[in-house]
């Protein structure tokens, strides 16, 4: 029988209410997670550290939520999230003239032409979770208020409460596609 234990409240927000762990001395390697109803499931090894555990649920939930927003916006739905940010962090003051996904940007998640007002989104974007597509767009939308990448332009975007979350997702982006690919172990 599997030992659990119930969190209230996920780490980060998410759209679940709370997070059931399940702790398994069957399983040894592997980590799991889905949906029942309103809470969260994560099927972890018995021996994994309490640290290991909330690590995993943080990776568990980021992988839920980008498998949940697999749904595209349209470029028409992506202008208007960003119009929605730009009221909601930077009190419409950010007007971009277009907002579009690319399929040309491999190395950038993002770019903006402020004497433009075009910020173009790197089709790579597209089903990872929204808190990130939103970091890129307010990322990009503070652009158009403050060009370089200085402290004004940082402690503007401070105003968009997951941008260490979202960098460190994108981060972790980067990094997993410079591992050599192995193919995944399975126990018998």
């Amino acid at each position: 029988m599997p030992q659990r234990s119930t969190t209230s409240q996920p780490p980060g927000g998410s759209g679940a209410s709370a997070i059931e762990v399940r702790r398994s001395s069957r399983r040894r390697r592997t980590v799991s997670a889905y949906r029942e109803g309103d809470r969260t499931v994560v099927l972890i090894p018995a021996r994994m550290s309490k640290a290991e555990e909330q690590r995993w649920i943080t990776v568990m939930l980021d992988k839920l939520a980008a498998q949940e927003s697999k749904r595209v916006l349209g470029d028409a739905e992506l202008a208007e999230r960003a119009e929605q940010l730009s009221h909601q962090y930077f009190d419409g003051r950010a007007r971009p003239g277009s907002v579009r996904w690319v399929t040309n940007q491999n190395t950038r998640w993002g770019s903006c032409t402020p004497a433009e007002g075009s910020i173009r989104l790197s089709h790579r974007l597209q089903g990872m979770p929204d808190y990130v597509v939103d970091y890129v767009l307010c990322h990009e939308l503070a652009h158009l208020l403050v060009p370089g990448h200085g402290p004004d332009f940082w402690r503007l975007l401070d105003a968009y409460p997951r941008t260490e979350r979202a960098r460190g997702y994108l981060e972790g982006v980067v990094a997993a596609e410079r591992l050599p690919y192995l193919p995944e172990a399975r126990e018998e």
